[in-house]
């Protein structure tokens, strides 16, 4: 799901320190790595072999190949990768996120009057388009572009951050929307906007913080979400099963607590990912790299999927935490990152 990760770009908590100019690439045991012997592989193998026969290059693909035989999933790892730690300078952050449910309506009522859009066929490419205010006071409207409507601005700016969703209509049926494109307008966050107008201090920013003050505060909330001039517009994906994940950015379902988005420009998509999470619920897990989000940058940075729904959105919201990121590269990718460190065409993406 290309999106805006939920925890830094919503609430304005980016990822801190220093980029370094050339990363430090240390090649690791897998004894190195805590608790991986504890973790269950054989659930990670099954994720990964959802999307690895989507990566191109011959290293992978002939990997690919022997996952999909029915290996036993911790030897196939520790004989066929190598745990590979880039480190950037920037501070290790992860975020969370997940898949909203909302109410809403096929059609315009006096409660549903929010509309979520479709990508415009005018829509230009390469440049900045329309802002959020001009879209929210009707630049697209009547041009048959509703997908549907929703009762709270808050739930469409929420929806539009995280990527994709369900949306439970009226007559019991449930639309699902995933990213179709955006306005081109970079983001801008409303949680570091509150701060900086003096609402609320950075510890008290949350998801239903600001949820709560835009209610409470209609005409002023809905100025706060305008100051994000970023856009985003769907499309309906309502053929993928209910009992799957939305699409992450390898066009493919993802998969709770398995699947993280990282910065594709590091870590090629599809790559197994092994993660240690500090923090009030320390996570030490195998996940696979199948989604992408505009605040994921750097080479210690990830955004975990929690899942759908309610429960899944507390749990992801909750989450910003520190630790490390270590990529499972193919041996001998490893091996050829020893002597040097990225260059312009990134090998750890490119191969």
């Amino acid at each position: 799901m290309i999106r805006a990760a939920a925890g830094a770009l919503m609430l304005g908590l980016a990822a801190s320190g220093a980029v370094m100019a050339e990363p430090k690439i240390t090649v690791l045991a897998f004894s190195d790595l805590a608790s991986w012997s504890d973790d269950d592989h054989s659930e990670a193998l099954s994720v990964f072999t959802n999307t690895c026969g989507d990566m191109p290059d011959r290293d992978w693909s002939n990997l690919c190949a022997l996952a999909k035989t029915g290996p036993e999933a911790r030897s196939f790892f520790e004989l066929f990768f190598l745990p590979v730690l880039i480190e950037d300078g920037s501070d290790p952050l992860f975020t969370g996120y997940f898949e909203p449910e909302l109410s809403g309506s096929r059609v315009e009522t006096a409660r549903f009057r929010y509309p979520i859009y479709g990508v415009p066929p005018d829509l230009p490419t390469g440049t900045a388009w329309l802002t959020r205010k001009e879209i929210d006071d009707g630049a697209l409207a009547d041009r048959g572009l509703e997908l549907a409507w929703l009762s709270d601005p808050v739930d469409l700016f929420f929806l539009q951050v995280q990527g994709s969703g369900r949306i439970r209509l009226q007559d019991g049926t449930v639309m699902r929307v995933g990213y179709g494109n955006n306005n081109g307008h970079s983001y801008s966050s409303i949680g570091a906007e509150m701060v900086a107008r003096g609402i609320y201090q950075p510890h008290q920013v949350s998801a239903d913080v600001i949820r709560s003050w835009v209610s409470r505060n209609p005409e002023d909330g809905r100025d706060l979400l305008w100051t994000n001039r970023s856009y985003v517009f769907f499309r309906e994906v309502s053929e993928v099963p209910a009992n799957e994940g939305p699409l992450g950015a390898m066009n493919r379902s993802i998969t709770p607590l398995r699947t993280v988005a990282i910065d594709p420009a590091i870590v090629p998509l599809g790559a197994p990912v092994w993660i240690e999470k500090d923090g009030e619920v320390p996570m030490n897990r195998l996940m696979i790299a199948q989604d992408t989000g505009s605040a994921i940058k750097g080479a210690q940075r990830a955004d975990i999927f929690y899942g759908t729904g309610t429960q899944a959105g507390r749990e992801a919201g909750r989450i910003r935490d520190g630790g490390r990121i270590v990529v499972l590269m193919p041996i001998q990718r490893a091996y050829a990152l020893i002597p040097d460190v990225l260059g312009d065409a990134s090998p750890l993406a490119d191969g």
